[in-house]
């Protein structure tokens, strides 16, 4: 019985990773026509080729042996992944900077997603949170290098409250951490605003964005303390005071 189920569960997850038996048996190591005596229960798999199919897909040995994978309405790597989050409470999965250009293709791919670190804060709310670290000045006084956790929200306007921040998502512009202001005038795009005065507002077609979520904390070093210079920021309120003054004359 654990030869047949061993052989059937090997052809479940060959075709449950859309490989031909060529390519799932170079996978294994081993010859396509031996492959196919296992599918076939012609002959029993190895252990050694056991061990990888367990590396690869995550599935215990006893799993392979015993139990029959494709046997369920739902796949067995999909029931493996529910019953993880439903024991970890407000999993939250974070991307790094280094994890960002590789987000962008794999959001919505639960294995990638899946691969990524993941803590728990269990100060937060029910809800689908993940957390993502920026660099850079553009939302001072909050440092770069920290972490934002977000919470996910719909990309219905409807939902996104004015003027409150977000991690924003979008095949133009990447991962970005802005404050979101409502333009009822073109409901198509969203124009994101930086906390630093020194960096301009800009637009984003609503087309473009991938994912919206709203930032609901700040993780940071406490050894990091940003001071802002005194030059600098009568250097900002210098620029802000002529743009005031150009906005006036625009209106007059």
């Amino acid at each position: 019985m654990a030869q047949s189920l061993a052989g059937r569960n090997l052809k479940y997850l060959r075709k449950l990773k859309g490989n031909t038996q060529e390519e799932f048996a170079a996978l294994l190591n081993i010859k396509r026509s031996l492959l196919g005596a296992y599918e076939e229960e012609r002959a029993e798999p190895r252990l050694e080729v056991l061990e990888i199919v367990s590396d690869q897909f995550s599935v215990s040995l006893d799993d392979l042996l015993r139990r029959d994978l494709s046997d369920r309405s739902q796949s067995y790597l999909a029931r493996r992944r529910e019953q993880k989050m439903s024991q970890d409470h407000n999993l939250i999965h974070f991307v790094p900077v280094k994890a960002a250009a590789g987000y962008l293709n794999g959001y919505a791919d639960d294995e990638f997603i899946d691969e990524l670190n993941t803590f728990t804060l269990p100060m937060l709310g029910g809800g689908e949170y993940r957390a993502f670290e920026i660099i850079g000045d553009s939302m001072l006084p909050t440092p770069s290098g920290s972490v934002i956790v977000g919470q996910r929200t719909g990309n219905d306007m409807e939902e996104i409250r004015n003027n409150h921040a977000y991690i924003v998502v979008s095949r133009t512009e990447g991962i970005v951490y802005k404050r979101i202001v409502k333009n009822e005038e073109a409901k198509n795009r969203l124009t994101l605003v930086s906390d630093n005065p020194a960096f301009q507002p800009y637009q984003v077609n609503a087309e473009d964005v991938l994912e919206i979520w709203q930032a609901q904390m700040v993780i940071s070093r406490v050894a990091v303390q940003q001071r802002w210079d005194m030059g600098q920021l009568a250097s900002m309120v210098n620029n802000l005071q002529q743009e005031v003054s150009s906005l006036k004359r625009k209106m007059n």
